[in-house]
C-alpha cells in the first residue's frame, strides 16, 4: 500500500480548495466533472459559479432551454457537452424524480456520462469503489509503473483501467481518487514536473528508466482539417441577419452569421466568390471586406473571413434558421466564440 499512501499524504498536504470537493451531492459533482472535461481548472471555475447560481438543481436545469443551456456555456468549446447536460438533466427528472442517481450502474446509462465520468460521481457522492482514470491518471500510472501501451488505444484503455482498479484505496474511495488525480495535476505534470521533490520517486519506473518525457504513450492524433467559412454581416438598421446552426457539425445550435464555406481563402475579387454570394443574396449586392480571423480547434483549423454586404437589396429566402434579430437579441443568443469576438473588435461593443 506504500504508493496509495504515498498519494493521499501528498494530497492532504497540498490538495487546493475547490468548491465540489466540500459537498457529496451528485448533480454539484456532476457539474464540475463535465464542466472540467478538456477544461483546466482556472477556466472552468466562474462557468462551474454561474451554472450552480443559475441552476442550483438538477430540476432547475431541466427546466431551462437549450438556448440558455448554451449562452451561458458560450466560450467554454465543446458545445455538445452543454447540450448533453440537459438532456441528461431531462432524463433524471422523468426517470430519477429529480433525484440525482449515485450507483454507477444508473450512471452509466445516462447520456454524456461515460465510464470515467460514472466512476468519479459514484465514487465521490456515495463511496462507490470506483477508480477513476482520466488523463492525470493515465499519466501517473504510466510513469510509475512503466506501461507502455498506448493510452488511446483499447487494449490501454482496459490494460489502465484493470491496473487502477487494483490499487483502489477501498477503506476511502473518493479520497483515493482525489488524491491521484491531483496528484497528475500539480506533481507528475505532462511536461517538467519536478521529480526531485516527487515522493515516489524512488521507486518510479520513468524517474529510474529516464522515460518520464516519454509516458504515457499515445498513438498518433487524427489529421487535422483546415476550413475556410465566409460570413455575412448583413445590418438593417438595428437588426442584423443571423443563422441557427442546425447541422451536425462545430457549433451545432448556436447562432452566427449566413455564411458560405469555400475550399481554398477567397477574396471580394474573386469572381466564383462572388457569383455564389449573388445565388445566395441576390443579384444587386456587392461585398466589402472587413476583417480576418483564425480559429483553432482540437482537430480543425478554421480561416473565418468577414465580409458586409454593401448597396444592397437582399434577396433572401427567411427561414427558422436564418432571421433577422436585432442586435440586443443577438447578444442574449449562443454564439461562437469568434463570432463574439468580431462583435467586440468591429464594432468596439
Amino acid at each position: 500500500m506504500a504508493f496509495q499512501e504515498e498519494i493521499i499524504r501528498w494530497y492532504l498536504n497540498n490538495k487546493r480548495s475547490l468548491p465540489w470537493r466540500d459537498t457529496q451531492d451528485a448533480y454539484v459533482i456532476w457539474l464540475s466533472e463535465i464542466i472540467l472535461q478538456q477544461t483546466r481548472v482556472e477556466q472552468g471555475m466562474p462557468y462551474f459559479n454561474r451554472f450552480l447560481e443559475a441552476y442550483p438543481t438538477v430540476s432547475d436545469f431541466a427546466a431551462a432551454t437549450e438556448t440558455q443551456i448554451l449562452k451561458l456555456w458560450q466560450g467554454l468549446g465543446y458545445y455538445s457537452r452543454g447540450r448533453n447536460m440537459l438532456f441528461t438533466a431531462r432524463q433524471i427528472e422523468e426517470l430519477h424524480n429529480g433525484v440525482f442517481p449515485v450507483a454507477y450502474a444508473d450512471l452509466i446509462k445516462l447520456k454524456g456520462i461515460g465510464e470515467y465520468t460514472a466512476a468519479a460521481i459514484s465514487s465521490f457522492s456515495s463511496g462507490e469503489a470506483k477508480a477513476v482514470v482520466d488523463g492525470n491518471v493515465f499519466r501517473v500510472l504510466a510513469r510509475y509503473f512503466g506501461v507502455s501501451t498506448p493510452i488511446n488505444s483499447t487494449a490501454g484503455k482496459k490494460q489502465f483501467s484493470e491496473l487502477a482498479q487494483s490499487l483502489l484505496f477501498t477503506e476511502d474511495p473518493a479520497l483515493y481518487n482525489q488524491a491521484i488525480m491531483e496528484f497528475g495535476a500539480l506533481q507528475c505534470k505532462p511536461k517538467s514536473p519536478n521529480c526531485v521533490i516527487c515522493p515516489l520517486q524512488l521507486s518510479c519506473f520513468a524517474k529510474n528508466n529516464l522515460l518520464v518525457p516519454v509516458l504515457p504513450v499515445k498513438l498518433k492524433k487524427l489529421t487535422v482539417k483546415t476550413r475556410y467559412i465566409n460570413y455575412f454581416v448583413c445590418k438593417d438598421g438595428d437588426r442584423v441577419l443571423v443563422n441557427k446552426r442546425i447541422k451536425e457539425d462545430i457549433w451545432q445550435h448556436l447562432y452566427d452569421f449566413p455564411s458560405i464555406e469555400t475550399t481554398l481563402p477567397v477574396s471580394v475579387g474573386n469572381e466564383e466568390f462572388l457569383n455564389e454570394v449573388k445565388q445566395k443574396f441576390g443579384d444587386r449586392v456587392s461585398i466589402l471586406s472587413l476583417m480576418e480571423m483564425k480559429h483553432l480547434l482540437t482537430h480543425q483549423i478554421i480561416y473565418v473571413q468577414f465580409f458586409a454586404l454593401d448597396n444592397y437589396i437582399i434577396n433572401f429566402n427567411i427561414t427558422a434558421e436564418v432571421n433577422w434579430v436585432s442586435w440586443a437579441d443577438l447578444d442574449e443568443l449562443p454564439q461562437p466564440k469568434i463570432l463574439t469576438k468580431f462583435i467586440n473588435l468591429y464594432f468596439e461593443k
